[in-house]
């Protein structure tokens, strides 16, 4: 089951959201922490995934490169490798300076959880296909 494809991408996207759900409920455990800034984990990159599975390698991730004039208006250099990232879709910031907003941060957690119910039927359903294509009935 390892070699298929379909099932790593599934696999690692059900890892990927599993690590969201400990970095939203970091978050609203924060959400009175003074100056705690609201986190994210990075979407899992395709070209990784196409190229991890024994694609041609030709598949790249765009790089970014910060002009200097850039940096002087703020821009931050992307983090590479770090899959937990500062949040982006932040609606506001207290007064303390955290960003912690309990409603996005739920309605981040709703999403995960449909996400993550549409990994598990994708999963069951490849699951019944195989079954059935080696004669051992798909129900």
């Amino acid at each position: 089951m390892d070699q298929l494809p379909l099932m790593n991408g599934i696999a690692l996207r059900m890892r990927n959201l599993a690590d969201r759900q400990r970095v939203i409920a970091q978050n609203i455990a924060n959400s009175e922490t003074p100056g705690y800034k609201a986190r994210d984990m990075a979407e899992p990159s395709f070209a990784g995934m196409v190229n991890g599975a024994g694609g041609s390698g030709k598949v790249a991730a765009p790089q970014v490169v910060l002009t200097d004039r850039m940096k002087a208006l703020g821009a931050r250099q992307p983090l590479v490798g770090g899959s937990v990232i500062l949040d982006k879709d932040i609606t506001e910031t207290k007064p303390d300076g955290n960003n912690v907003t309990i409603e996005d941060q739920l309605l981040k957690m709703g999403q995960v959880q449909a996400d993550f119910t549409a990994m598990t039927s994708l999963y069951r359903k490849q699951m019944n296909l195989l079954k059935t294509a080696v004669g051992k009935g798909g129900n």
